[in-house]
């Protein structure tokens, strides 16, 4: 069931985190946040996560050195969580950079909100 489903969602815009939270809450998942990479790993290791949201252009340490470091971590758990990019910088970079990077699937910026729910669903239920 969805309602026992958490997400993280990496995002230092707090306007993009408040309306992606208020979405997903409505969907009846646990929401977590953090506002730069470097908290990212921590969360994870804190308590258990289904999907994380990944800003690429984050604070600290950016989206693919976090990815990347979700996807060598020493717990299988941990490794396999979907990660679900998000960019305005979609452009930069091509689908075989998300997935070398680690990167499950992706969603540009600005959000399209429907499309942002259909891909979790997709990846967590």
């Amino acid at each position: 069931m969805s309602d026992s489903k958490t997400i993280l969602i990496a995002e230092d815009s707090s306007v993009i985190l408040n309306l992606t939270k208020k979405i997903l809450e409505l969907q009846k998942y646990r929401i977590v946040s953090a506002k730069n990479g470097g908290e990212v790993v921590k969360q994870l290791e804190a308590q258990p996560i289904d999907c994380i949201l990944l800003d690429i252009n984050i604070p600290v340490k950016d989206g693919m050195t976090v990815a990347r470091e979700i996807r060598q971590h020493g717990d299988d758990k941990i490794r396999q969580v979907p990660i679900i990019a998000i960019t305005g910088n979609a452009n930069n970079y091509t689908m075989d950079d998300f997935r070398e990077a680690g990167i499950t699937d992706y969603l540009p910026k600005p959000l399209d909100f429907d499309a942002l729910v259909r891909t979790v669903k997709q990846h967590i239920g």
